[in-house]
Formats: structure tokens, sequence, C-alpha cells
């Protein structure tokens, strides 16, 4: 298997050589840009595996990267580096594409260990194909979309993710936190915001069948219903 290659937009010049060094010494390809103009430019010409964003690039924001990488592919798994904590910024992120956070200050490991997990979701489901007929919607985890009729919505990884873990326990109502240590791999506080957005997303993309609905299960969780 080759190695896999990560896009870093790092505006920190002594940061980024850092996490470059590190990713290198792990056996990542690794493309270091410092600002998001320069980021996108190489994220078009390029072939990647995984995204690491600075939310406060020059020129571009991380946000704003994220959104545009996103118009262009759906599945790569975008983290960002950020030094802001604040639930606003991290559902800001979310909402504009991005699967995961990471705060600095952090440690190599905590950050290799992430990468890890998220190459190895994106890698599975590349050999663990799954379909789902949820009411008049046929959704393909593999191919990361959702298809009713001729209409057919292309998913990021994390949608695709929480979508199939309702899926396989659909009319069932499931914990909040069931969810989030099976998507998230943990169930802090501000990654249940987040779970929220994500869902509300779904909510949009569901509504085009009635039958179909994700229920609020007030101090437990959510419950996928199927009236078919």
């Amino acid at each position: 298997m080759g190695k896999s290659s990560i896009l870093l937009a790092e505006d920190d010049e002594s940061l980024s050589f850092v996490i470059k060094d590190n990713l290198m010494l792990q056996g990542y390809e690794v493309t270091l840009c410092a600002n998001g103009t320069a980021a996108l430019e190489a994220f078009k010409s390029g072939k990647f595996d995984l995204c690491l964003l600075d939310v406060m690039l020059p020129k571009m924001d991380g946000f704003d990267l994220a959104e545009k990488i996103r118009t262009t592919n759906k599945s790569i798994p975008i983290l960002f580096l950020t030094a802001k904590a604040m639930q606003e910024d991290r559902l800001e992120g979310f909402k504009r594409g991005g699967d995961d956070y990471i705060t600095k200050p952090f440690s190599m490991e905590e950050l290799i260990f992430r990468i890890e997990v998220f190459l190895k979701r994106a890698g599975a489901k590349l050999v663990n194909e799954k379909l789902f007929d949820i009411g008049k919607f046929r959704f393909d985890y593999t191919a990361l979309s959702l298809t009713i009729g001729d209409e057919k919505k292309h998913l990021t990884q994390k949608e695709a993710d929480i979508l199939r873990f309702f899926c396989v326990h659909k009319n069932q109502v499931v914990k909040r936190e069931d969810i989030l240590n099976e998507v998230w791999g943990d169930d802090d506080y501000f990654l249940g915001r987040s779970l929220d957005v994500f869902i509300s997303k779904l909510r949009k993309y569901l509504a085009a069948d009635e039958q179909l609905k994700i229920f609020n299960r007030h101090g437990v969780g959510f419950e996928l219903i199927i009236d078919n």
C-alpha cells in the first residue's frame, strides 16, 4: 500500500515544520502550504487522503478552505487545527465541512492518533460496501451517496457514518453517547453539540420522504423511524 498523502495548511512556520517532520517520520507524504489560497491550489492539483487545516490562515481561512474543498470532494477527512476552544467555532467548522478538531497546544501523539483513526475509517469503507434502503431512499455508504428518484446527494464521511449508524439501528432508540463513541470514539460535550449539527443536516436531506423521521428522545438520544 502506498503512503497516505496529507495536505497541511498552517502559517506558523515553527509549528508547521514540526508537524510536517513528525508526519513524514511516520511515513506520510506531506504537502505544506502557508496560506489558504495556496492550499486550495495544491488540493486542486494534487491527490490527498486527508486535509489538516489551521483555522486562522491568511488569504483564506480554514473554514472557507474546507467549504471549497467540500464542493469537489465530499469524502476526504478534514481535521481543523485551532487555538480556539469555543463551542461556536467548533460548530461553525462542522457546518462548513470539517470532520474533527484538535486544539492547540496538542501532542504529536494525539495528532497522529487522530489522523490514523480517520485514515483507517476512510480505507475501511472501500472494502466494506454497505447499501441501505430507507423509505424511498437508497443509501450507499461506500459511495457516500443518498439517492431518491433521479436526485442524488453526496454526503461527507461523518454524515455517512452517522446515517449508517441510524440505518443499522432503524426504529430503535439509540443513545447519544453510543453514536458519539461509535463515530468519534469519544462522547465529550463539544462533540455532542457537533452531533446535533450533523443530525440537523440529515433531517434536511431526508425531508423528501415524509414517512422518514429522526426523532429526539429527550434525555436519551434519537430514533430513526421508517413508516413503510
